[in-house]
């Protein structure tokens, strides 16, 4: 298979938003080009996860020179993530790899997606009325090892069976086991505890399936720069930029994996960003009128620095005393014949 443009522009597209968001690349990708390229399924999974081991490590390389990754956490992550890789892959050729049995694994793998993304609106609403702030630096961050771990094992064998879920299902685990992480962060180090995780499927992939070296050509050249694009956004931009754009793509991959048709799952996603852009359109008008408008400061200011002169301008203010500033007058010097006569 020759090297197809559009398959290069949308693996550009994918990659874009795994470097933003550290998911979507398997519930996206492969989807993308069975439904849209009629790729055979076999090849698909098999050419996007080889594709993916060039991939991923281009956006974690740059979450490393940003110090967005908590290098204990992924430790421990890949302590358990990478055997039950292994695992996953021989179950599935031992199970046959039925259709029906990886359908049924994929279903509940949305459900929880789908569950996950009303956790994190949840999460999202009650941080917004409290005022708390997910910005913990990573060495701030006390790293458990068992959660760590379990979050690795469950991860591990889903993508060793199905391929799918490495981003995803990670982020979302990740998101409830260490609320304190930055959205920097939890991208950085979801990407790289994707690294040896994708890597030890692919292996797999390469003994048992059916990898296209011309279709994941296609697939590298197109995501590869825009992983690195997306990765640079994703280790600046601020916390509430990233956490939406990671909640929509968790829930796009979601509803792709329950099986939603291509026609339907574009009609939700677009009233879901029409619905969200009137949301947020609402909650930032309702700030700015709880926020004093600047001429309602002046006038305060102004009456602060009015007193027995009748007002004083603004540039006086900052410069005048704190008593003047309260209407009083300062207090008289005394005379410098006291202070000679104390010397004297």
């Amino acid at each position: 298979m020759g090297l197809n443009p559009y398959i290069i522009l949308g693996s550009a597209i994918v990659g874009l938003l795994v470097g933003l968001t550290g998911a979507g690349g398997g519930a996206l990708m492969t989807p993308m080009l069975i439904l849209l390229f009629n790729v055979k399924p076999a090849a698909a999974i098999s050419s996007d996860l080889v594709a993916a081991v060039v991939m991923r490590p281009v956006g974690s390389a740059v979450h490393i020179q940003r110090g967005t990754v908590n290098f204990r956490l992924v430790g421990w992550m890949c302590l358990g993530s990478v055997p039950m890789a292994f695992l996953g892959a021989y179950l599935l050729h031992v199970l046959g790899g039925s259709s029906a049995s990886q359908q049924n694994v994929e279903i509940a793998l949305g459900a929880a997606l789908l569950a996950g993304t009303a956790a994190m609106v949840l999460r999202y609403w009650l941080d917004r009325r409290s005022g708390q702030q997910r910005s913990g630096a990573i060495a701030a961050i006390r790293v458990r090892p068992l959660p760590s771990v379990a979050i690795g094992i469950v991860g591990g064998l889903i993508v060793g069976m199905t391929s799918v879920g490495s981003g995803s299902l990670m982020i979302v685990l990740l998101l409830f086991t260490y609320p304190m992480l930055a959205a920097g962060q939890l991208v950085g180090t979801d990407l790289t505890q994707a690294v040896p995780l994708t890597a030890a499927a692919a292996l797999g992939a390469l003994a048992f399936g059916h990898v296209q070296f011309g279709l994941t050509a296609a697939v590298i050249i197109g995501s590869v720069p825009a992983v690195l694009i997306g990765s640079l956004l994703s280790s600046r931009a601020p916390d509430k930029y990233i956490r939406p754009i990671i909640t929509f793509v968790i829930f796009a991959s979601g509803l792709k994996y329950v099986g939603m048709g291509t026609t339907a799952l574009g009609w939700t996603l677009c009233a879901v960003l029409l619905a969200g852009g009137a949301c947020w359109v609402l909650l930032n008008n309702r700030k700015t009128k709880a926020e004093p408008s600047p001429e309602f400061e002046v006038e305060v200011l102004r009456q602060l620095g009015s007193g027995p002169r009748g007002g004083v301008a603004l540039g006086e203010i900052s410069a005048a005393s704190p008593s003047e500033r309260c209407g009083e007058s300062p207090p008289a010097a005394p005379p410098s014949g006291v202070i000679g006569s104390r010397r004297g």
